[in-house]
């Protein structure tokens, strides 16, 4: 499968530092390998699916939507703390 990236996820990574873009890259690589291994949401969020990774000691989500069989959209990615509050 093939990543698109939304701008707000684009500027976000920019400002990681190399280990946690190396785990966020690792963690895209798994998602495009197999897209259903995130958790499918429902209601406000119906049809995105939440891949959670560990950053070091910090476990982060990362939150994304299957567009085809071909291309995977990735939404935003952070911390729990009002991850799903943001996302909506």
């Amino acid at each position: 499968m093939r990543p698109i990236t939304t701008p707000r996820f684009n500027k976000d990574a920019k400002k990681l530092f190399p280990k946690q873009k190396a785990a966020l890259d690792k963690a895209i690589n798994a998602i495009c390998a197999n897209p259903k291994i995130g958790d499918q949401k429902v209601g406000d969020l119906a049809g995105v699916y939440v891949y959670k990774f560990k950053s070091g000691d910090r476990e982060w989500l990362l939150a994304y939507r299957i567009q085809s069989t071909e291309e995977l959209k990735l939404l935003t990615f952070g911390s729990h703390e009002n991850f799903y509050r943001d996302l909506k």
